[in-house]
């Protein structure tokens, strides 16, 4: 389950964002420039393919303390990279389409096809190293990774593809903060799964392990546990410092997501006023017969 959030946020994303590119290809007339936008995709594709792999060659054979350090570090890395990508979005979502309008206008006529490919390679490698790194992060089991990864890169495709079609119909903002709303409760998750790692390797102390112990819920043995953990960081027994940082981050980094993805209103335009009578002095006889005689003559 986790998978598939991850790679539909980040893989819709994507998709949205050529599905704009493409669409800012056929307001130009230059559809024919399509290629160039496909080329710089499967760049990126094969980009992020070959750092996740590395990725997970370098953090997959560490056992014991090494392994539990390095999966917390990375949880954390991913916690704060999911945070500012979510951020960021949900303060430019409003703009997110006249501004690729104005890159393929300013791509194709500086650098023709490849600037469009560099745009193209730009939008989705960082799409694709985010997934990798929240996946490692997320680290399930293989085939429900698997499974979850495709389910999402289908949906996110299906996604792109109504922002093709549809053109202004879809509605960016809208799906941004439904999604960045669920990124944020998944990261708070990857935020506790972290200093549970951190705990293991005993670089932090619990404080008080556990807080509580409940009696449902568990991962082990119950099928909305297991989908809660994966996607929430969710757990029957916690520690106090679990807790705390949960709610710490949670709080905080909700009420600026709120606040940044609220709809904005335009001010109203402001009408210069002249004092009262002013205009009519202008205008009067006696003032324009004061102005000429007061201009050089020539």
């Amino acid at each position: 389950m986790s998978a598939f959030l991850i790679v539909l946020r980040e893989g819709a994303e994507a998709a949205l964002l050529i599905g704009l590119l493409f669409t800012g290809l056929l307001s130009l007339g230059r559809a024919d420039q399509g290629r160039w936008v496909w080329g710089g995709v499967a760049g990126a594709v094969a980009a992020s393919t070959a750092a996740g792999a590395a990725l997970y060659a370098t953090v997959g054979p560490l056992e014991g303390r090494a392994e539990a350090i390095v999966e917390g570090v990375v949880a954390l890395l991913a916690v704060g990279v999911l945070t500012g990508m979510v951020l960021w979005m949900a303060a430019r979502s409003g703009s997110v389409r006249s501004r690729l309008a104005g890159q393929v206008e300013t791509a194709l006529s500086n650098r023709g096809g490849w600037g469009l490919a560099i745009v193209a390679f730009a939008v989705v490698v960082r799409e694709g190293l985010e997934t990798a790194l929240f996946l490692i992060a997320a680290a399930g089991s293989g085939l429900s990774q698997l499974a979850g990864g495709l389910g999402g890169l289908g949906a996110a495709a299906a996604i792109g593809y109504l922002v093709y079609r549809g053109g202004r119909r879809f509605d960016v903002r809208l799906f941004f903060r439904v999604t960045g709303v669920l990124i944020l409760l998944f990261a708070a998750g990857l935020l506790v799964k972290g200093i549970h790692e951190f705990h293991e390797a005993g670089l932090l102390p619990a404080v008080v392990d556990p807080i509580w112990a409940l009696g449902f819920g568990d991962p082990e043995s119950s099928l909305p546990g297991r989908v809660a953990a994966e996607v929430f960081g969710w757990t029957p027994a916690p520690s106090l410092l679990q807790v705390v940082a949960y709610w710490a981050y949670l709080i905080p980094v909700g009420i600026a997501f709120a606040r940044l993805a609220r709809p904005r209103r335009s001010a109203p335009r402001a009408v210069a006023s002249e004092p009262e009578g002013e205009g009519a002095r202008r205008s009067s006889p006696a003032a324009a017969e004061g102005q000429a005689q007061r201009m050089p003559v020539s």
